[in-house]
This record gives C-alpha cells, sequence and structure tokens, in this order.
C-alpha cells in the first residue's frame, strides 16, 4: 500500500467524468461520441468567472469550440483587449475559423455601449453578404448542429463587460450603473432573439458586477490551480487529464490547442494554421480612438468591418 505512486493515488482519487471525456477525444483521430472536449455554451447568456487573471486563452478556447460545432458567425464587443489575434493564431486549428469572428471595439462606456446597440445592424449587414456569396452554403460540416445556419449568428461574446463603465471618469455612480444594466438587457434580448449563446466575462468581482451574475443564465468558474485551470459549470468539471503513461496532462495553452484540434478532425475542419515555434507575446497592436488617444488594438486575421462603419472608436 505504501509504495504507491502519487499517480496511481491521482488515478484512483480523481472523478472520471469530466477528465476521461476530454482525454478521449484528444486521444482519438475521429471520435465517435458527441461528449464535451469542453464545456457546452448553451442559449442565453453564460458568465465565465476566471480566478486569477483575464484567462484569454480559456475565454478563446470556448468561442472556437463553439464555432467549430456550429455555423455561423460570431460577433465579440471587445473591451481591454480580450480579442487579441496572437493567441487566437496559435490555439486555433484552422484559420478560417478566425473569419468567421467580427469584432467591434469601445474604448469608452458610450462606445462599448454604441457597439452593443449597433450589433442588430452588423448582424444584418453579415447575412446580406454571406448570402450573397454561394459558396458560404457549402461550409456546412456533417457532425455539426444541423439546426444552425451559416449566415445567422452562433455566438456573442463580450468580455470584460462592465470594464469601461467602471473606467470611464465622465460618468456618476449611478450613470456608469444604468448605462452597465442597459448593455446586459441588451446582450438578454439579443440571446434571446437569435436563440443563441451569449459569452461574458467580468473584470471585477463586486457590487457594480452583482447585476451581471443576476442576469446570466449559466454560470462556468475557471481556478488556477497547480495542474492548470479547472473549469466548473453545472454539467461540467475539469479537474486532470490522465495519459496512457500513468502521467498526467496539465491544462495549459498547449492543451487548449490540442483539444481544439481534435474537435476540428470531429466535425471535418481540415488544419490551415500552422504552429508557431515560439510563443508570441499577448500584445495586440495599437490603434488611435476619435480622440487622438493611442490604444491597444488589431485587425486581421479578425473581420473588423463591422468596427469600420460606426463612429470612431468601434
Amino acid at each position: 500500500m505504501g509504495e504507491h505512486t502519487t499517480s496511481n493515488r491521482l488515478a484512483v482519487d480523481q472523478p472520471t467524468r469530466g477528465a476521461d471525456r476530454n482525454q478521449a477525444f484528444a486521444d482519438q483521430a475521429d471520435p465517435a461520441t458527441d461528449e464535451m472536449l469542453l464545456p457546452q455554451l448553451d442559449d442565453g447568456i453564460t458568465l465565465l468567472d476566471v480566478e486569477g487573471g483575464r484567462g484569454v486563452p480559456i475565454l478563446q478556447s470556448l468561442v472556437l469550440d463553439h464555432l467549430l460545432l456550429h455555423d455561423g458567425p460570431a460577433f465579440w464587443v471587445d473591451a481591454n483587449g480580450h480579442a487579441t489575434t496572437t493567441t487566437l493564431a496559435q490555439i486555433t486549428p484552422s484559420q478560417r475559423l478566425l473569419n468567421r469572428i467580427h469584432v467591434a471595439r469601445g474604448f469608452t462606456a458610450y462606445q462599448h455601449y454604441g457597439a452593443v446597440c449597433d450589433l442588430p445592424s452588423a448582424v444584418n449587414q453579415s447575412i446580406q453578404t454571406s448570402t450573397a456569396d454561394t459558396r458560404a452554403t457549402d461550409r456546412r460540416a456533417s457532425d455539426r448542429d444541423e439546426d444552425t445556419s451559416p449566415h445567422t449568428p452562433a455566438l456573442i461574446i463580450a468580455p470584460a463587460v462592465d470594464a469601461q463603465y467602471r473606467a470611464d471618469d465622465t460618468l456618476g455612480g449611478a450613470h456608469a450603473k444604468t448605462l452597465q444594466a442597459r448593455t446586459l438587457a441588451r446582450l438578454a434580448t439579443y440571446a434571446d432573439g437569435y436563440d443563441i449563446p451569449v459569452l461574458v466575462t467580468r473584470a471585477q468581482r463586486d457590487d457594480f458586477t452583482a447585476p451581471v451574475a443576476t442576469v446570466a443564465d449559466h454560470h462556468l468558474e475557471c481556478e488556477q490551480t497547480r495542474m492548470g485551470p479547472r473549469v466548473v459549470g453545472e454539467d461540467f468539471e475539469t479537474l486532470v487529464y490522465p495519459v496512457d503513461d500513468g502521467a498526467y496532462y496539465q491544462t495549459t495553452f498547449a492543451y487548449w490547442r490540442q483539444l481544439l484540434a481534435a474537435r476540428a478532425t470531429q466535425v471535418g475542419v481540415e488544419p490551415t494554421t500552422p504552429t508557431p515555434s515560439t510563443p508570441t507575446p499577448e500584445g495586440v497592436g495599437t490603434g488611435v480612438t476619435a480622440d487622438g488617444e493611442t490604444v491597444a488594438a488589431t485587425a486581421d486575421p479578425l473581420l473588423d468591418a463591422w468596427t469600420a462603419t460606426g463612429a470612431g472608436g468601434r
């Protein structure tokens, strides 16, 4: 009994529900079952809380995994540089996935709220463009959700949904709360109207962001552990991932990439993006707002046409 290794003890003690499902997908080139690599994003607002950091790779992995399983574009209302091309390009198993992500950026509270308000117009424009392109109808993979369309939205993302409202010095406390509440109300309307998931995060957990938790239909929590990020939801739990030699994978950046590559193989998406030999920094370049302020920003390979037609900063 005393001769058992730590690895053996872990194999006995760890639950098998989430770990075995995830590793089975990573080990199989053509999985026969339809279980989860990452937590499934259901219709309605999903709040992702990440302990100990912004959790950009985790957020982006959830987005890309959802797009692999569902047709249609994603609309991303960004704050604080979460829509980074460096990490997205490293994680994604196919560059074509990035072409389906439309990004708007708000550098002030009013710009962020304006981008959320303008989202239906961006959706309509995307539908007109995609329906005019007959090649879009050939994009469906046999294992994807048959109820989704390549033209209508598949997902809305609003990371750090509170960031601009708490940081804007031109807003009083009451006004900031009101504007944030209106943003959340519109996101809830879009989730209901389009019958899709809306994925949000918050920069801080406090009284100001209590309404974000209240409006959320689903809640995912990510805890940073010695073994890597651990995600817990209503029907999902990530602990550690056993491999053939009895060791354990850490849920690191490389592991998110491996899971997404396995998912891409499952749905018949051919990889088109080479794996970089060295990590790249998380910086996203710079841009200039209408007020002349230099800010973090990026364009390709994400589609920023939504931002190009709006007011400054969106």
